[in-house]
């Protein structure tokens, strides 16, 4: 008999083989001298990039819902698929950024200069909107589920048609299997295109947004980019310490390599969730935890999303002369952290929850709006490194409590 499941690093050499990170370094490269040395041409490749980023959108869904219920249907009842480690350390993870973002605008205080633009969007008016719009996603119907990206209602169908086919008969949880390994083969052809599209997203990003806009916005960048990067390097090298009592550091920085470069500039957490499949298939994670794990995080593991809500309410309120105590502050964190978790998996989703922080101080929707603008001036590099952290700590997370669960095992 044949066997049918040929490793994918033997599928196809020619396009697979080499180092993605070089390969996408050099893209880098590329992309830049590109855009700058031929500005015109670049903003036509810049074609290639949004084909890549629509490809990974296009695929995620459907891999999320056939891997979690190949997962589940498949999965030992007695098995400990480690999800809830994983939730703990998103909930703290989450919050400890929320509350840098607080200490952190204390200490560097910023005013904005509040942009006349007005966004387009509209923001949710409470906390409470927001939890509604939560549930109300987790019954959506499948089929748009599917179609309109929505990973919560993907989630819970997963999970209840996984649930239901767990004494289906062996042949019918063989063949999810098998659905399983050929969306995952689909997408490892796809991840290994990242090179050509991210050519495309920065020849494009540089020729067309340049960073003339950035000038004036460098302290506020500087407090935003500057949090980000604490609780990347610090705050969850020390939360994976806790997990795996070793050296976090060359675990933290393998995730922000593989999954924090891509969705640097994919800007989309949804769009980088098989590049982070992949990561986890690599480092030899158990596919029952990670196939639930990181398209969960991908919804409310938001780090990045809690700082930049965080910073930009309290730098309206530098610029209006409000005062705000420690005590409103640490509310606040609290709130930029439960309301980061409603922020849609795609580029600014995050922008559009600010007025809802804003409305703790008395702000009213016009000027949050305006602050929601200024946002997405800034958003070539916030928006960039928000998603970075957003995504890579999702694998980083998930690496952790896997390996806690075997260390601890090893302890027995």
């Amino acid at each position: 008999m044949l066997n049918h499941k040929i490793p994918f690093h033997r599928a196809m050499p020619m396009i697979l083989g080499g180092s993605l990170v070089k390969k996408i370094l050099i893209a880098l490269v590329l992309g830049s001298l590109t855009a700058y040395f031929f500005p015109n041409f670049a903003v036509s490749v810049g074609f290639l990039g949004t084909l890549f980023v629509s490809a990974l959108k296009a695929v995620a869904p459907v891999l999320v819902l056939i891997l979690v219920c190949a997962a589940i249907a498949n999965q030992d009842i007695n098995a400990d698929s480690h999800i809830k480690p994983i939730l703990v350390l998103y909930i703290v993870g989450t919050f400890c950024a929320a509350a840098t973002a607080v200490i952190a605008s204390f200490v560097f205080p910023v005013s904005i200069q509040l942009a006349t633009t007005s966004a387009s969007a509209s923001a949710p008016g409470g906390i409470a909107e927001v939890l509604k719009n939560l549930f109300l996603s987790a019954v959506d119907n499948p089929v748009h589920a599917l179609i309109s990206a929505n990973y919560i209602g993907i989630l819970a169908w997963a999970v209840g048609f996984g649930l239901a086919l767990k004494k289906a008969s062996n042949r019918t949880r063989e063949m999810l299997n098998d659905l399983a390994d050929g969306i995952e083969f689909i997408v490892h052809i796809v991840i290994s295109c990242a090179p050509i599209g991210i050519y495309g997203l920065v020849s494009n990003t540089f020729a067309t947004e340049g960073f003339g806009a950035l000038v004036g916005y460098v302290q506020l960048l500087a407090v935003l980019l500057g949090c980000m990067f604490f609780v990347a390097l610090v705050f969850n090298p020390l939360l994976v310490w806790f997990c795996i009592r070793r050296n976090p550091y060359p675990l933290t920085l393998l995730t922000l390599r593989e999954s924090g470069v891509m969705a640097f500039f994919t800007r989309s957490s949804a769009a980088n969730i098989p590049v982070n499949l992949e990561l986890c298939r690599k480092l030899q994670l158990s596919q029952d935890t990670y196939s639930v794990s990181i398209p969960l995080g991908a919804t409310i593991n938001m780090a990045g999303a809690a700082i930049t809500i965080t910073v930009l309410a309290l730098s309206a309120c530098t610029t209006l002369g409000i005062h705000v105590d420690f005590l409103t502050a640490v509310l606040l964190a609290v709130v930029a952290a439960l309301c980061a978790c409603g922020a849609a998996g795609v580029p600014g989703g995050s922008l559009m929850l600010i007025p809802l922080a804003c409305s703790l101080f008395g702000i009213d929707n016009n000027t949050a709006m305006q602050v929601v603008a200024v946002g997405f001036i800034i958003g070539v590099l916030q928006d960039s490194c928000e998603t970075a952290l957003n995504s890579s700590s999702d694998a980083l997370f998930t690496a952790a409590a896997c390996f806690r669960a075997k260390r601890l095992e090893s302890q027995k």
